[in-house]
């Protein structure tokens, strides 16, 4: 699955934009060459153009049947999802869904009562998400970006900035390199990204994440890891109750 954000839905960690790819690098945005890319070496592909704020992708080529590549779209919210859901019938019940809703179906409804229902901790929606995945999810109506990643980071996943900090996210990392170069990082594992709130973890919420740079065998700068800073803490966002002007994806 592949993911090209505008910086516009998705601001970019500063981290990720600290190595940016050469200058002279064309934005992928403007002449779709990562996706046509994409398109020319996997069989398949589908790709859905989110007009201004970028496009996604994906294909069912050499996934793993045991953590299939998902897509859906309800009420302008585009997901991808890739991986394997233990609580179904947990969450559906939850969430109110019928019994045919798939793991894809269930991540955008939690997603939607977070925005529409607080108040719910973001954190908490996405903990309570138990198995392997990884899931990349745009809100057309909002304009919102919700990424994710389970604990164990059981579903790689990789994102990067291109050379005008747009945002590049997919779960192959030869891909990300491809478009980002040196802005390359694995996506944290037990944690989320909004649009609004940027990357934080779900397993530790009060605590700030630090990247970490990785240097190579010549001693230069290769990319970035995230981690937990567990000495230090950032203040809580409250979220707004239901009835409120604001909603959760514009303000958490």
């Amino acid at each position: 699955m592949l993911a090209f954000l505008h910086k516009s839905v998705a601001k970019t960690p500063e981290a990720l934009l600290q190595n940016p790819q050469a200058d002279s690098s064309v934005s992928a945005l403007k002449d779709r060459s990562l996706i046509g890319h994409f398109s020319s070496v996997r069989p398949g592909a589908v790709t859905i153009d989110l007009a201004s704020a970028g496009f996604i992708a994906y294909t069912s080529d050499k996934q793993n049947p045991l953590l299939p590549r998902l897509f859906a779209v309800v009420d302008d919210i585009f997901c991808l999802f890739e991986g394997h859901i233990e609580n179904v019938a947990h969450l559906k019940q939850q969430y109110g869904l019928n019994k045919t809703a798939n793991e894809v179906i269930i991540v955008i409804e939690a997603y939607r009562t977070l925005r529409d229902r607080g108040p719910y901790p973001a954190e908490q929606v996405v903990r309570d998400i138990q198995g392997k995945f990884a899931f990349i999810l745009y809100d057309g109506t909002s304009k919102a970006v919700f990424l994710a990643s389970d604990a164990d980071a059981s579903v790689p996943l990789f994102w990067g900035a291109n050379a005008e900090g747009h945002l590049v996210v997919s779960d192959d990392s030869e891909l990300v390199k491809q478009g980002c170069s040196k802005s390359f990082a694995q996506f944290p594992k037990g944690c989320f990204f909004t649009s609004s709130g940027g990357l934080r973890s779900y397993e530790h919420p009060v605590n700030e994440l630090k990247a970490v740079p990785r240097v190579d065998s010549s001693g230069e700068v290769c990319g970035l890891t995230f981690k937990v800073d567990q000495d230090s803490r950032k203040d809580k966002t409250g979220m707004p109750r239901v009835g409120s002007d604001a909603n959760w994806s514009q303000h958490y």
